[in-house]
Order: C-alpha cells, then structure tokens, then sequence
C-alpha cells in the first residue's frame, strides 16, 4: 500500500545553521516548579564558528603543556590548577592590566561595546532574510538559528566572559591594542579547544564565564521552530558573540518533557524521547553534526531526586530549607538531542542480600584518574576517552544504580538488580570497552510510549518489563545497553539511517542475551532462530500494513547526510506519529546485519565489529562507513557480488522485504523450538475442534513453552478463524497467561478481542492502563470489530489515560476511536 504523505505534518525541520557557527558547550542553570508545571532558568552557549574550527590554535596545548595534537592522545600529568576565584561580583576591567581595550574604531567604548536595540528593532529580524544566510551577506547582519520551540524566550545577552578573573591565561595576543569583542572570542576559543586532560579546570571555567554579568542584549525573534539572534552590526560568524546566554522558560504543553505522576501517583517530568527532540526544553542545535560537551545545575524541592544524562554521580546540595541542587557534566561530545532529564520522587533500589556490591555512587574511573594507554591513537575530536584507558577496557561491569517508584521495589529486586550485572558484562564480553563510565537506570511511568530509551550514562525502562518471567527484561535491557555502542558512541549522522542505531541494537540484544545466560552454542543458535522467526513474521505484517515511502530506510539515498548552504535540513517522515511505532528500520537492519554476519562468520564478523566500534567510537557515520569497512573484511572469493551499492539498493533504498531476505527464508529451514510450537499449535487445534463431551483418555499434554515460544504459539492461534470459549479458557490457565511478560499478554489480548471472549476483557483493560508502551494498536483492533463493548472499553481505557498519554499516542489513538 502507499500513502501520499503530507510533507508540512510528516517532516521534521532542523533549522540550526550549523555550516556557520557550532555549539561546543552548554551551561544550563534551570529551576524545576511541579506546581506551575514549568522549567525556567538560563543556558549559556559557548559557540566556536567554522572558519575557526579549519584553522585550530596550537596555543591552549602550549600553554597547558600537551605533548601531541593528535586525536584523544590523552595523557594524565599533573591535573590542571583549578580558578581559585568565586562567582561573586565581577568587573569588566580585573586581569586586564597589560592591555588596553578598544572598540573596532580603536576609540575606548568599554563602557558601551553592546547595547540592547529595543523589541520594535528585533521584530524586523526574519529568519529567511536576516537568520538565515551565510556567514557575510554584505550589508545584512548575521543571523544566529537555533532549534527551538515551544519555549518562552525571554531575554538574550552576550556574555561578558572578560569579566571573569583569570581568563587572562587563555589568550596569548603580542598585541597590546585589542578590541575587546574579538578578545571575549579568543578567550572562549581557546576555552573550547584545551587539551582533554584539562577537562575538569574547563568545566571550572565554564561555569564561571556561565556567570559572568551581561554586556548587552540581542536581537531575537522567534517562530514555530527556532530561535533567531542577531548582534546589530556584526555580519560574520566569526564576529558574532561567542558566548550568549538565553533566558527562558519551558510551558506545561511543551513536547520534549512530560509533566505526569509515577506510580505511587507522586508527581514527576521527564524527557520522553519527543519527536523535536529538546528543542522545548532548552534552545539548540539539533543537526547530529553540533557534537558538544554540556553541564547542568538543577534545582528542585528536596523530595525530589534529580536524574540526567552525566559522567558524575552527583550527591544533591541543601540551598535553603527544602531545596536542594544537582549538577552534572558531560566531556564527551555529542549531539544536544542526546541530553536527558528526569525529576521525580524515586528511591535508589538495591539488592537487599548485596547491599554494598557495585552501587557506589562515584566511578572509580574518571577521566583524570585513569590509566591512559598510547596503543592506539582514536579518530574522534579530543575527549577523555575510555578507549584509551588500560583500566577502562578491562572493566566488564561499570557502576550503576537503579531508581523507581518504592511501590516496585519487589519487582526491581526479582528481575531488573539482579540482571544488570550479567547483560552489562555480557556486553563487554562482546564489543569491549563501555563507552560510558557508568550507568542510571530509572523505572518510568505508566505513560512512557517505548519499552525503554537509551540516553548517555541513563536508561528509561518501562514498567512493562518488570512483570512476568525475567526474559522480556533481559532482552530489552540488552538492547538498550547495546545502545551506548550505537546510537550514542556511534551516531547516525544523517537522522533518517535510524537503523544504524535500532538494527545494530536489534540484532546485538540477542548475542548479549544468550551471553549473560551462558547458553551453550547449539542452544543459543535456537534461541536467536526462534527470535528471527518471531521479527520476519512482524516485518511481513509491518511491510502489508505500512506506506511504502516509510518502509525505506535510507529514503535520501545519494542526498544522505547533505545540508543546505547554512546546514539546515529536514528529516523525512520525522512528525508522523506512526513513525514511533513503526518497527521497520530495527527490523530490516536487524536482518541486515544479521544476513552479513552469516556471509562473514560469526566468529569474524564480531572480531570486525570490535574494530569497527574502536575506529568509529565518537564519530558520526553513514551506512557506506560500516558497509566498505565491513567488505574489506570480506574475502574476495565470498562476496559473491556483494558490494555497497548492491547492499544501499536492495536492503536499505527499497520498500518491501529485501529479496536476499526472501530468498534465505524459504531456504531455511524451521528451527527445533519453532517445531516444537507447530507441534503443540496442532494439539490446540485438535482440542478446539474436540465435542465439549469428551472422555478423559483423549485430553492432549501439552509441553511448557519458553515466552518467545509462548508469543509463536498464540500468533500461530490468531491465524484460526475461530476459537471457543473453552479453549480459550483452557489457554489461560494452562499457561497462565494473565501472569507472563508483556509481549505474551498483547498477543493474549488479541485473541480475546478477535474472540470476543468476554470473560477475560479485564486483562485488555489491565493491558491498556498498565502497559501503555504496547497497548496503542488494541485500540484500533477493538475498534474495528464495531462490537459496542469492545469499543466502550477501548473509549473507558483512554478517557482515563489520555491526559496523561504523549502527544503522538494520544493523536494516534484519537484517530482510531473519533
């Protein structure tokens, strides 16, 4: 089937224009009101522009003395002396001694170097004529865009960094007359290019210049998706202030954070991987090309426990009475769409028989402290980086905590604390070095739309998958380690390859899985046949039942990863809601990948995969990155016409099902487990068709099946044109349906919908309140059969949970039953 889509509805802008002038650092300082549902605070940007960036200073590394510019070669001297000055009052003309302070005519204008022009100006700006063009457009001034909306923009100001005592040291001009606009840019240049071992004196001084009084307002003008800023006068990106900060605040609707409550009913927000992405939480540059560091201070009532994407574990400190603040930092650079947050009453979980295992709060191995190697120089932009650190490549486990709701404490201890240890070892066992230095893992509420969400150094797992067996919890808890391998360390960069992030996770949450079992060899390759035999069953009905423009994963083809002239973009298909729940790109990448695993080996295709992560950690790819390293790695002799262009058109450039996919499935043949489902489908069949009067001799023994062996049998059952009363009956106790994970209880759910087995309309009722991750397309099932009680509990289930819904579920869910 295709669908004309509406580009205006379907497509994301990303309006930054990043071709100019790049964010390399955010400090925000935010306060968080549950009361008035609003975030209000202010970030501060420390921008470096693109003619700067081709021509780096070598200044910073002599004055800090590195012995080498080349990539993440990160030693550990001595750290880095830290400012000794406090953000108190600070003054314009302190550390300046040996410099005289002109403006661009050499007259003194210390007093007046920016000025604020008032509302009546900056609303002339417009971001096509004024915002958004190119670095000097003779006699138009410069326009800085920044994603944005949703937000109220309430002031913007250069920073006047050369406030700050000791910035003196980043600087090095022979001049000593030097217009003090050009010298707050070299300062924050220089800020912004220290060597990596100096990485915590340069969070010091970011926080410092973050607090450095104003020297002028900007002009700025806002629209439905972005922010623009201009500086009267300035023309350039290099001209244009390096340093701005934006006072804002969030609104209760806005669609990057959810205001609800958690399951104790205590209220809480977070960020829920939103479409937009944060640009309603703070203005930024989206485009996955702005890689950038970030720290953050947020405040909030004390009985409120503050989570985010951040290398420190943080322990809060007592404002005043019944406020406390959290701060946490990131050195290594990546995009602003990556940054998370939650706020909410949670309690650490710990195992009680453990209680002092590796839960401390603070990793042994940060940055400064760690013993760094020269094995290998990275190709990645200067950080700490783990890979280098001889400590950090052999620890299998990094330091976690748990959080959630106290009313799941029993839940978190059966399942989630006693399997992290194994799947995140599990992980190291197979790619190696953990990109990150440790780990958060929060229980969301109810209303999360996903199973989970990875996020630097934190993890959102929904509710769903604590219940039943540990199996759904082990899996997805896989997936979303695998995660910080691609999707975080490795980016997309260009937004619409989702399955270099969702295939790669796909297809690594089985081997991780099988590991952290122990399973032997033979019995982990039924598992994973079984798992492929699940998602080609789920990419048959995704291919009949999707528009074929959304089925393609690669929908740019030879325009992936282009930008116009400023850098602006859209992403295909970005604002669709039926794209969340779409399982497409994870499933045709899973298969992918998986198709050339096989070609290669598993044994060489994982050794490959190592070295792969090695040389890419901390970059942003395209597909041909991973595809033409991956066929040097390929024999000559076993290619057999394998090459990337063959690879972009059939699996990646192209609707429906791959047809080397097509060809190896009926190839194939069943799996033991598989057979073992067939088997015991026909005993039900059999037993369906059997007289209510029967004699006892004739009852079928059923055997007990695995939850992946479960959800094959009942969608093997929804293929029957009838089922009875009896039978179903019969299902639910012998399997105890009602009590297992939530992917057997939605196929559970279905059966009872198609039969309208009425007895059990309490657990789609539980199923749509408990298990919203999952829950959206029985809506449409109870819908469609226009039986009245099925579609009055579908209206009575989202009467109650629409409020509390995202966006895109509540949309989705509206259209089904409106």
């Amino acid at each position: 089937m295709d669908v004309k889509l509406d580009p205006s509805r379907d497509d994301l802008p990303l309006m930054a224009n990043t071709s100019h002038i790049l964010v390399k650092h955010y400090v925000l300082d935010l306060d968080v009101d549950f009361e008035s549902q609003v975030i209000e605070g202010t970030v501060v940007l420390f921008f470096e522009s693109r003619n700067r960036l081709k021509k780096q200073s070598t200044s910073t590394r002599e004055m800090c003395g590195s012995e080498s510019n080349e990539a993440c070669r990160v030693s550990s001297p001595e750290p880095c002396s830290s400012p000794v000055t406090t953000t108190g009052t600070f003054s314009s003309d302190m550390g300046w001694n040996d410099f005289v302070i002109c403006g661009k005519g050499g007259k003194d204008t210390a007093g007046k170097d920016c000025h604020h022009d008032n509302w009546e100006q900056a609303s002339r700006v417009s971001s096509s004529k004024h915002c958004c063009g190119a670095g000097n457009h003779g006699s138009e001034d410069f326009g800085l865009v920044l994603d944005c909306c949703d937000l109220s923009v309430l002031k913007v100001e250069e920073v006047d960094i050369a406030a700050v005592p000791g910035v003196e040291k980043f600087t090095r001009s022979p001049q000593l007359m030097v217009v003090l606009e050009e010298l707050r840019n070299q300062i924050v240049h220089e800020l912004v290019t220290l060597p990596a071992y100096c990485w915590r004196e340069q969070l010091d001084y970011y926080a410092l210049c973050s607090q450095a009084p104003g020297c002028g307002e900007l002009l700025f003008d806002t629209d439905t998706w972005s922010l623009q800023i201009r500086k009267s006068g300035v023309q350039t990106a290099t001209d244009f202030p390096h340093a701005i900060r934006i006072r804002y605040r969030t609104k209760p609707q806005g669609r990057s954070v959810m205001w609800t409550s958690d399951q104790s009913g205590r209220p809480c927000v977070y960020t829920m991987g939103s479409p937009i992405n944060n640009r309603a939480l703070f203005p930024c540059q989206e485009p996955p090309v702005a890689m950038s560091t970030w720290q953050a201070t947020v405040r909030a009532a004390a009985s409120f426990v503050v989570l985010m994407s951040g290398e420190n574990s943080t322990r809060p400190a007592q404002l005043q009475e019944g406020c406390l603040s959290w701060h946490y930092y990131v050195t290594m650079p990546m995009p602003a769409s990556t940054f998370t947050i939650a706020v909410g009453s949670w309690a650490e979980m710990k195992l009680e028989t453990c209680p002092s295992s590796n839960l401390e709060t603070e990793s042994s191995f940060s940055p400064s402290e760690a013993d760094f190697r020269y094995a290998d120089v990275c190709g990645h932009t200067e950080y700490p980086c783990r890979f280098q650190s001889a400590s950090a490549t052999t620890q299998a486990i990094i330091p976690y905590r748990v959080f959630a709701p106290e009313s799941l404490k029993g839940a978190c201890q059966e399942t989630l604390l006693q399997l992290i240890p194994l799947c995140l070892s599990a992980a190291h066992s197979v790619l190696g070095t953990h990109p990150f230095s440790r780990l958060d893992l929060l229980i969301v509420p109810a209303n999360f739309p996903s199973l989970g969400m990875a996020s630097p150094h934190i993890i959102f797992l929904s509710q769903s998958v604590l219940t039943g067996m540990r199996h759904l919890c082990g899996t997805r808890l896989c997936h979303e380690i695998a995660h910080a391998w691609f999707g975080l360390a490795i980016g997309a960069r260009d937004w619409t390859e989702e399955w270099l992030s969702e295939g790669f996770a796909t297809h690594l949450e089985d081997v991780f899985w099988t590991q952290a079992q122990q399973l032997a060899a033979h019995e982990a390759q039924e598992h994973q046949e079984l798992r492929a035999c699940l998602r080609w069953r789920r990419l048959q009905d995704e291919v009949q039942n999707s528009p074929e423009g959304m089925q393609v994963l690669r929908p740019n083809k030879e325009r992936t990863g282009h930008v116009s002239d400023s850098g602006s973009s859209v992403i295909r298909h970005g604002l669709n809601p039926e794209k969340v729940f779409m399982q497409v790109h994870y499933l045709k990448g899973y298969f992918l990948l998986r198709f050339l695993a096989k070609r290669l080996g598993d044994g060489t295709y994982f050794t490959f995969l190592r070295r792969f992560v090695h040389r890419f950690h901390g970059q942003l790819i395209l597909s041909q990155d991973f595809l033409q390293m991956l066929l040097e790695n390929i024999p000559e002799e076993r290619r057999l016409e394998l090459s990337v262009e063959n690879i972009l058109r059939d699996w990646l450039e192209s609707s429906g099902i791959p047809q080397p996919l097509r060809s190896e499935r009926r190839a194939g043949a069943e799996c033991g487990l598989a057979r073992q489902v067939s088997a015991e489908v026909a005993k039900w069949i059999r037993a369906n068709r059997r007289p209510r009067k029967r004699k006892r001799r004739e009852a079928e023994v059923f055997e007990e099946l695995l939850p992946d062996q479960l959800v094959l049998l009942l969608e093997h059952l929804l293929e029957q044109k009838t089922l009875n009363p009896r039978t179903l009956q019969s299902l639910e106790k012998t399997y105890l349906l009602s009590q297992q994970d939530a992917e057997v209880r939605h196929r559970w759910c279905e059966l009872i919908v198609k039969h309208k087995y009425t007895k059990a309309y309490r657990d789609v009722e539980r199923f749509l309140l408990e298990d919203q991750a999952m829950g959206v397309y029985l809506y449409g099932e109870l819908m469609v059969s226009e039986d009245a009680s099925q579609q009055q509990v579908a209206r009575r289930c989202f009467e109650l949970t629409k409020e509390q819904m995202d966006r895109s579920s509540a949309e989705l869910v509206a259209e089904m039953l409106f």
